[in-house]
């Protein structure tokens, strides 16, 4: 009988993690049981990739069936980016959207007292003040958005920044301001490693609250409550030194930032403070539902992270 020699792969929790790594020009996938980069030249870069929350996937990248599969087995997000990390093309899923926190998230998104005390807790947090008395959800965005465009102005007048607004067209990339480059590569990144820890807490990236019609709607609405915190002012650091690649300066900047912040262990505790605000517990399986047929072993991820 032949018999396993190493012991079956366990997802890290997410606050154990590295934040991200960025890949470029490369064919991943899994040699002697390793995640690795081949380079055109041959040569091997191994990457520790369960104790990576996410893996963006830049053009000239190609990866390997294998290397899904492993990346999908420990909980690593894998992303396909554009160059620089500012264009999203798509994710995989390595967990997420369990369906009693889905049904959970669902309820609180589509009944409109609910999504109000939701949308009232994600304005107390980011703005550290309790939001304003007898507000719709529509008045609360507009109050956001004034708010969020005085910001910019404020943290572009602290580090000598030329700022215009906050606009750039995807086609004409090369065309944006440094600014607007810096924001929009720093954002991107903390995307990644929101929308990674979105789906290890087991809700769906696409169910948002402010937001709403998008695929990655909730991870915009968590993302916003740490933006002005971390990567916006990094952004316009970075742009006040006008560097010869803004973008690469900018996301080796979020890496250091992501670490010393500790960013992966505040993400999913806020997700289920902002989702508590609701007041609604998650519903219960109903009587005449059916368990597993073979319980799946526990795992010592994340709620969302898949067992195997």
């Amino acid at each position: 009988m032949s018999r396993t020699l190493l012991p079956p792969l366990k997802p890290l929790p997410m606050k154990d993690r590295v934040s991200m790594i960025f890949v470029q020009y490369g064919q991943i996938d899994v040699l002697d049981g390793a995640f690795v980069v081949i380079d055109k030249t041959g040569i091997r870069t191994h990457i520790p990739v369960g104790s990576v929350a996410c893996i963006m996937l830049e053009p000239g990248t190609r990866v390997s069936h294998a290397a899904v599969h492993l990346a999908s087995t420990v909980g690593t997000l894998l992303v396909w980016v554009g160059e620089s990390g500012v264009r999203l093309y798509a994710s995989g899923q390595p967990g997420g959207a369990r369906a009693d926190r889905l049904l959970y998230q669902a309820k609180l998104a589509l009944d409109d007292d609910l999504r109000l005390k939701v949308v009232r807790k994600m304005y107390e947090l980011r703005f550290q003040e309790p939001a304003p008395a007898r507000r719709s959800v529509e008045q609360l965005r507009g109050i956001e958005g004034a708010r969020v465009r005085e910001t910019y102005k404020l943290l572009a007048k602290q580090y000598g920044v030329e700022w215009r607004s906050r606009n750039y067209d995807r086609n004409k990339w090369d065309a944006a301001d440094i600014p607007n480059r810096c924001l929009s590569a720093a954002t991107s990144c903390l995307y990644g490693i929101t929308e990674a820890a979105v789906l290890a807490a087991g809700y769906a990236p696409a169910v948002g609250f402010i937001h709403t019609g998008k695929p990655l709607s909730f991870v915009y609405d968590i993302a916003d409550l740490f933006k002005f915190d971390t990567v916006v002012p990094l952004a316009f650091r970075v742009a006040a030194k006008s560097p010869a690649h803004p973008e690469r300066e900018v996301r080796l900047g979020c890496r250091d930032l992501f670490r010393s912040s500790k960013i992966l262990a505040k993400i999913i505790p806020t997700i289920e403070e902002v989702l508590a605000a609701g007041e609604i517990s998650p519903p219960e399986a109903p009587p005449e539902s059916v368990p597993p047929a073979i319980p799946n072993p526990n795992s010592i991820g994340d709620a969302g992270h898949r067992a195997q």
